[in-house]
Order: structure tokens, then C-alpha cells, then sequence
């Protein structure tokens, strides 16, 4: 069965398999005990700390390991805005940043910090000037993603990070997605990421706080790992992780060009393939691994289900918002579809016979979801509509879920005349998003939104062909 979400999870690469069992034979000690077992043990996390700072392009002693990316996201945050209290107690995050930086903002915020969230474009990056400009008064801290982990897009740390030391603010970078591809360039202050992204063991994170940086650890805390990442470290797990990174930063380069050419030919074929598809995020900057599109009139949940049967392991958006009712925060703040939405990640390995298996099933997957869901046929613009058709019609789709209030537009766009309007009422947060989009892609154009007096939003459509 074809795995193709390895931005939620990587399959355990080889090396960490033999490494992590290796290791269990000899690292069970404690590293902080003199005797001839504990030194055993400490050798092997120096060596794994070496191995993972090298990696990460900093000093060992300026690394440390966490029980996760999550954890090494909110030390991060936590210790440099503590560190910097006297600075000010503004944090800077772009809005498309993954939700572990997301809720560290959240708790900073009710503790009385401010929050500023940076726009980002249709592609999913970020303006560096746009960025820079935020960085007012009072800033104690930048974040920003060295790669988004929704749609793959790149985002300029190296001239974000050089404006953030311009003005003396350190800049954290969440490298999770991207640092198995390679290191993270620019002057970033702090840096985290998290094993199990690139083929690692899950359970291990690393943390980087460069030297100079002003940074105080919050929580309890001992002498392990600089007091930054409390309590025992699970040493195999350790190992097995620092191994995995550096065996797959020796394959990167040649894997990573043959994996975008099976990306690109998923971003080519699938419009072709599929009527009414949005691809999204950056076409050039981006990872290589990773490519996510949209499909109108499909329920997401639906579609992953049935591309399941199919045999194929794929994601809805991020893994942390699929299971809920909103739309994917990342996809909402670029502004594009996100009904039907679908990421392909795929695995070191993949081979191209999976991919044009997964093009072959893909276009008769969703036309079935859609028939089932009585789509309209076809997706040529409306007919004209009849001499005596009313000037504006009203569509009640309160209390029906995505794609439904698009669905229900799309039948009904052709019963106005051209220069009249359809209203649709919706409750469904996700037709904020998809009622422009739709009429970005049928050429139709979207006249605004308003409070619906029966509750929910009124979105207005006027038809212009």
C-alpha cells in the first residue's frame, strides 16, 4: 500500500532501525554516572549530539534533545521571550506557521504578551519586507518556518533572518519539514525540528539556541541537556535519530531530484486529469516531496476515505486540523480552496509506479464522490438564462457542510441572467474560502459578505457569464 504522507510521518529509515537496536544494548545507562557503563552511554549521546549539530550547522554544546518538535517548539519560544522580557513582549509569527508556534502564541497572548501575524500570499510565503515591517517596537522574538508543512512552500528565512539581526531580534525557525533536505541557511538565533519528519524515531526533538542569544529555560528543570529539555534521555532513540539524519542528508540531493520529478508530474497531470482543481503553494520554492491541491464539490473527508480503499495513504491539509470541522488555518490564511483538499508527501523510495497508479485511480475517485454528491455535469460556463429568470435568487444552506453551499451555487448560477446575483446562506466556516474560489475558477465574480439574518454569513455572487 503507498504511503504518501510523509509530512505528518517518515517510514523509519534503515540506518535508524540498526542504530536504535544497537543502541538499546548500549546506551540503557545513565550518561550523567561515572562508572564504565554511564561513560559508554555519554559517549554515544556526544557522539549523537556531534552528528545532529553538524547537520543543523551549529555547535554541539548549542544543541540539546527534547521529547519532541512540539516541545522543542515551545522551549524555544518560551525560554527566548523570557530571556528577552526586558526588550519588550511582542512575538512575530507569519500566519501560516505549523500549530505547535501557534499555540505558544496563544499562551504568550493570555499572558498579557501581543502577537503579530504576518500575511502571507496565495502561495503560502511570506514578504520578508512585509516581515521586517513588523518587527516594531518592543519585539522580543521572530518565528518563521524554513518550509510549510501543508503545501511545501519555502519561505525566505535568510533575508527575514537578516532583517530580524538588523534590529537585534532573534529569529526561531521551525525546521521540522525541511532540515532532512538540508541545513536551514541564514542567520536564524534558535532552531527546531523533530526526528520522526525525516526517517527518525518518533519521541526525539533538538532544540538549537545559538551562543549570545539571551535565553532562560521556563518549568522545572535539572542538569540534563543545559536544563533546557528536563528529565532522562532516551538514548536510543537519540542515537537511532542523529544516525537517521545524517544517512539521509548523504541521500538528500540525489533523492530530492528524483522525488520533484515525480512532484511535478503529480502538480502537471492532476488539472489535466481532474475538471475544477486547484494546485497550491509555491510551484519553484518548495520542497521536493510534497505537493497539495484542492478538488471543488468534494467533501475531503470523503475523498481520503475512498482514496484509502484505493490503497493509497494520503493527508487532508495538516494532520493537526484534518479531523476538525474548520479549514486547514494555512489554507485560510493564503485564501485559496480548500474543499477536496488533498497533500501528497512522498517518502524516500517512492517509486513512479505508485504515482502513475495514484494518477490513474485519482480522476474515476473523485467523479464518484461527486456523482454521489449530485455535482452539476460538466464544467463550462452556464447557459443563458431565460428572458423572464428573476434578477437575484437566494440559496439557504444553513446547517449543511462543505461542499454543499458551493454545490448548491453552482446549480443555480445559470437561473440569474448575467448581472444578477446569487446570495448563499452558509454556516460552514469553509465557505469563507471556497464561495471565492469557486468564482475565481468559474469566472464569476465574488461581490462580498455579510451577517445573514436567519444566522451564519450571506455570501454574494454576481454572474458575468
Amino acid at each position: 500500500m503507498p504511503y504518501f504522507d510523509a509530512a505528518s510521518a517518515a517510514p523509519l529509515h534503515p540506518v535508524a532501525r540498526q542504530a536504535l537496536l544497537a543502541s538499546l544494548d548500549e546506551g540503557w545507562a545513565d550518561p550523567a554516572r561515572l562508572y564504565r557503563e554511564g561513560r559508554r552511554a555519554r559517549l554515544l549521546l556526544d557522539a549523537a549530539r556531534e552528528a545532529a549539530a553538524e547537520a543543523v550547522g551549529c555547535r554541539a554544546d548549542e544543541l540539546v534533545f527534547t521529547p519532541s518538535g512540539t516541545r522543542a517548539v515551545h522551549a524555544g519560544v518560551s525560554g527566548a521571550l523570557a530571556g528577552r522580557r526586558r526588550a519588550g513582549n511582542r512575538l512575530v509569527v507569519s500566519a501560516v506557521e505549523h500549530s505547535s508556534v501557534l499555540h505558544a502564541a496563544e499562551v504568550h497572548a493570555a499572558a498579557g504578551g501581543t502577537v503579530t501575524e504576518v500575511p502571507v500570499d496565495r502561495s503560502g510565503a511570506v514578504d520578508a519586507g512585509a516581515f521586517a515591517a513588523a518587527l516594531g517596537e518592543g519585539t522580543a522574538l521572530a518565528c518563521l518556518q524554513s518550509a510549510n508543512h501543508e503545501v511545501g512552500t519555502e519561505q525566505p528565512v535568510a533575508e527575514v533572518a537578516e532583517a530580524c539581526r538588523g534590529v537585534g531580534v532573534p529569529l526561531l525557525v521551525d525546521a521540522a519539514q525541511s532540515l532532512g533536505w538540508g541545513p536551514v541557511e541564514g542567520g536564524w538565533s534558535l532552531l527546531a525540528a523533530s526526528a520522526h519528519k525525516w526517517g527518525g524515531p518518533a519521541g526525539v526533538g533538538l532544540l538549537a539556541v545559538r551562543k549570545g542569544v539571551r535565553f532562560a529555560p521556563q518549568g522545572p528543570s535539572d542538569e540534563r541537556e543545559s536544563g533546557r529539555a528536563p528529565g532522562f534521555e532516551n538514548l536510543p532513540a537519540i542515537v537511532a535519530a542523529a544516525a537517521s539524519l545524517r544517512a539521509v542528508r548523504a541521500e538528500a540531493a540525489a533523492e530530492g531530484a528524483r522525488l520533484r520529478g515525480l512532484v511535478d508530474r503529480i502538480r502537471a497531470r492532476v488539472p489535466e486529469l481532474v475538471p475544477d482543481v486547484e494546485v497550491v503553494g509555491d510551484p519553484v520554492r518548495r520542497l521536493p516531496h510534497l505537493v497539495t491541491f484542492s478538488c471543488l464539490y468534494v467533501d475531503g473527508e470523503t475523498l481520503l476515505h475512498e482514496l484509502d480503499r484505493e490503497g493509497f495513504s494520503v493527508s487532508s491539509g495538516s494532520s493537526c486540523t484534518s479531523s476538525t470541522l474548520t479549514p486547514s488555518h494555512v489554507l485560510r490564511a493564503m485564501g485559496v480552496l480548500s474543499e477536496g483538499n488533498v497533500r501528497v508527501s512522498l517518502p524516500a523510495g517512492t517509486a513512479a509506479e505508485d504515482v502513475d497508479r495514484f494518477l490513474d485511480v485519482l480522476p474515476g475517485v473523485v467523479a464518484g464522490v461527486r456523482g454521489r454528491l449530485g455535482v452539476p455535469a460538466g464544467s463550462a460556463a452556464p447557459a443563458p438564462a431565460p428572458a423572464d429568470a428573476p434578477g437575484s435568487l437566494v440559496v439557504d444552506a444553513l446547517g449543511r457542510r462543505c461542499p454543499i453551499p458551493v454545490i448548491e451555487l453552482a446549480k443555480v448560477i445559470g437561473d440569474v441572467p448575467v448581472g444578477g446575483t446569487v446570495t448563499v446562506l452558509a454556516d460552514d466556516e469553509a465557505a469563507r474560502l471556497d464561495i471565492p474560489a469557486w468564482c475565481a475558477m468559474r469566472g464569476q465574480e465574488y461581490v462580498g459578505e455579510e451577517d445573514a439574518p436567519e444566522g451564519g454569513r450571506a455570501y454574494v455572487v454576481r454572474r458575468t457569464s
